[in-house]
């Protein structure tokens, strides 16, 4: 729900981009995108393999393909929108920032973060086989299982520092000058950044928005670490699930029987 309740909260924003972190959080024009929809396909993956996650990357595009038939003009990019629909779907050499938006499922699955990281790689690389489209995902679920597993801000920042990109920044010194970016590189470290400042779950959701950019997307990216880091407050996700149809409900409810939200 994390990621979902951020690209909810995000989507209006997309193509009207808001520089403050002050707005109404839920909003009549928001909706659920592709995020969340690819999301959901990642967790049912999950859960569709039992504990035999050599199967992972099949499930992945079997659960990928049947959700975004399901639910068409919710945003998907060009390629990836090829890939749903074709004969025989292959990795297209993407380091898009779809990598990163839908694995945040990753990090409630692993019992380690050798775990992690392989669950991580194997449902991106159908896809965003391009090696910064693998760090971005990569980067995501790590900073959400080290949050999960009691980890400190401080440690968080440290160890993304050290294996994956410089947060050497602060949200205001970007602000400004931030455009839309759809790239893993322009839009995982930012996303990460809205986590590593916020006192919050919501503040971490309104922290990411404030960038504009690819609000949706950063706001996913932000929220699944968060949620796993805070927990995402149940008013909140309560009010966030009656944007989603009974169908989506349905996974993020067998999701959180399976593995537990914090």
């Amino acid at each position: 729900m994390g990621a979902i309740i951020g690209d909810i909260v995000g989507s209006r924003f997309e193509f009207n981009n808001i520089k403050t972190k002050e707005f109404e959080f839920f909003h009549e024009r928001c909706k659920f995108t592709d995020d969340s929809v690819m999301s959901l396909a990642v967790a049912k993956a999950l859960m569709d393999c039992g504990e035999d996650y050599d199967k992972l990357g099949a499930k992945a595009i079997e659960s990928m393909r049947e959700l975004g038939e399901a639910y068409p003009g919710r945003g998907y990019g060009g390629m990836f929108r090829k890939w749903l629909h074709a004969d025989y779907p292959a990795p297209y050499n993407s380091f898009g920032n779809g990598a990163a938006m839908r694995v945040s499922a990753c990090a409630f699955v692993a019992n380690s973060i050798e775990e992690a990281i392989q669950l991580t790689r194997k449902v991106t690389e159908v896809t965003h086989n391009h090696p910064e489209g693998i760090k971005g995902a990569e980067a995501t679920v790590v900073c959400a299982f080290l949050a999960r597993t009691g980890r400190g801000i401080r440690e968080i920042r440290d160890y993304i520092n050290e294996r994956y990109y410089q947060m050497n920044f602060m949200l205001d010194d970007i602000r400004d000058g931030y455009q839309f970016c759809d790239t893993c590189q322009g839009t995982v470290p930012q996303a990460i950044a809205a986590f590593l400042e916020s006192i919050s779950y919501e503040d971490s959701i309104r922290g990411a928005v404030s960038l504009g950019g690819d609000s949706d997307t950063l706001a996913a990216i932000t929220g699944g670490i968060a949620e796993a880091f805070y927990g995402a407050p149940t008013d909140i996700c309560i009010q966030a699930q009656t944007f989603l149809d009974e169908r989506l409900s349905r996974i993020v409810n067998d999701f959180e029987r399976a593995f537990p939200p914090r």
